[in-house]
């Protein structure tokens, strides 16, 4: 099948064990494909390189800047994003070739639902708790936030977005151990981007952080659905979110004041 006028961006590092899939999915629905690396040390641009990818170095200087990096390096005005741990299963790279089939889409904007996948699943649960980010969109409309922690598209004026049919299939968790640490460093980020705007959230947090976000996950994003493997990541993300407020914290009663 021919490709979409659409170039899709990755951002990556240290992905080569999840990279293949992603690219695999969708290097048919388009003839630019974009993976901006910061650094990685485990082959993942030989991989993207050897199924199609232009591989682009970039350091990282947060997930906004990163992102908006990488739609300036795209060759189209429609662009698709996916992460490097999240795949496009056949029924949703349908759903985007319809959106194209008459032309230009109706929106200049999509939605697309994004499910987890869990170790020891093939499939996302049928009552998973789904984001669903604007992912498809024309960047001379659009463009991502520029902030380092908040992995967002932002409208543009009067745009407005569909929503399209289908799931991507994210495989975010390689073992809870790795998930940890991930979730680690992105606290130490949130407490960076806190400090850097002048926030300051207040003290009684701490102590209500871990169980109100381990209830969020666990009930509110319905991660009891997926038996002791879901009990034990609300357990990691509530514990991230402690992290936050935690290092927020540490740094508020460590930092030396600046006189009066």
């Amino acid at each position: 099948m021919s490709p979409l006028p659409i170039s899709v961006f990755i951002i990556a590092r240290n992905e080569a064990d999840r990279i293949g899939a992603t690219i695999r999915a969708v290097r048919d629905l388009t003839d630019d494909l974009v993976v901006v690396d910061s650094g990685s040390t485990d082959g993942t641009q030989d991989v993207a390189e050897a199924l199609g990818a232009r591989v682009i170095h970039n350091d990282w200087p947060g997930y906004g800047p990163q992102k908006r990096f990488a739609e300036e390096q795209c060759r189209h005005a429609w662009v698709l994003n996916l992460d490097a741990d999240e795949v496009v299963p056949p029924d949703l790279a349908g759903a985007i070739r319809a959106v194209f089939a008459a032309g230009e889409p109706a929106h200049a904007a999509w939605r697309i639902d994004i499910a987890e996948i869990f170790p020891g699943e093939t499939r996302p649960h049928p009552w998973a708790y789904v984001l669903s980010p604007v992912r498809l969109y024309r960047r001379d409309r659009s463009r991502y936030s520029p902030s380092p922690v908040h992995d967002r598209v932002d409208l543009g004026p009067g745009v407005t977005a569909g929503r399209l049919r289908g799931r991507v299939h994210h495989f975010s968790v390689r073992s809870l151990g790795d998930q940890l640490d991930k979730l680690n460093r992105y606290s130490d980020q949130q407490a960076d981007d806190l400090e850097a705007r002048g926030v300051t959230i207040p003290t009684w947090r701490v102590f209500v952080e871990l169980p109100g976000n381990f209830l969020k996950a666990y009930v509110g994003r319905r991660h009891f659905v997926r038996g002791v493997y879901g009990f034990l990541t609300a357990m990691n993300y509530a514990i991230s979110r402690h992290l936050r407020v935690a290092k927020h914290y540490e740094r508020r009663i460590t930092t030396p004041r600046r006189p009066g």
